[in-house]
């Protein structure tokens, strides 16, 4: 496979926990551009004698989740499961307010990974209940900083060390 390009999703886990499928054509990056601001100086009309960099870009990923087996629903939801481990007869939503953060990994069909050491999970139940369409949980990740201040994410070939980082300093 040419390393140059990175397609599809061949798994994705919410800590050690994978999720079930990733409705097709559902992934979307999100995020938002860097941020900036320009500079201007009387005596020169044309362009911004400086422009400052004042945030870096972001991601934060939207997919529907379409396996909804209870286990799947209470990870990305929270709740409680209704029956035993291995044999859940249900789910019931939570009844206080629940937060889930943690480390999300993105394996692509393409051979890489994408790691994101940080992030809460906002879902909710969607889509339509027809004999055409499944129900999904409609999801987004919002990134967080790592407690550690290392990166927000990183993308790095499935079989790569972390040794052989390289990180570009401006």
């Amino acid at each position: 496979m040419d390393k140059n390009f990175k397609y599809g999703i061949a798994s994705v886990k919410f800590g050690d926990k994978t999720i079930g499928y990733i409705e097709k054509g559902s992934w979307d990056w999100g995020g938002t551009k860097p941020e900036s601001t320009d500079v201007e100086a009387e005596q020169v009309p044309d362009a911004p004698v400086l422009t400052i960099l004042t945030k870096n870009a972001s991601i934060s990923p939207t997919f529907n989740i379409i396996q909804l087996d209870y286990e799947n629903i209470h990870t990305v939801l929270g709740g409680t499961l209704v029956g035993s481990s291995g044999n859940y007869t249900g789910w019931k939503a939570p009844t206080s307010l629940v937060q889930l953060s943690g480390k999300w990994t993105i394996t692509f069909v393409s051979g890489q990974t994408c790691t994101i050491p940080n992030a809460t999970i906002l879902a909710n139940l969607g889509g339509k209940l027809t004999l055409t369409e499944v129900s999904k949980l409609e999801c987004q990740l919002k990134v967080n900083k790592p407690s550690d201040g290392s990166a927000p994410y990183d993308i790095q070939d499935a079989a790569t060390s972390t040794s052989q980082e390289k990180n570009v300093k401006v």
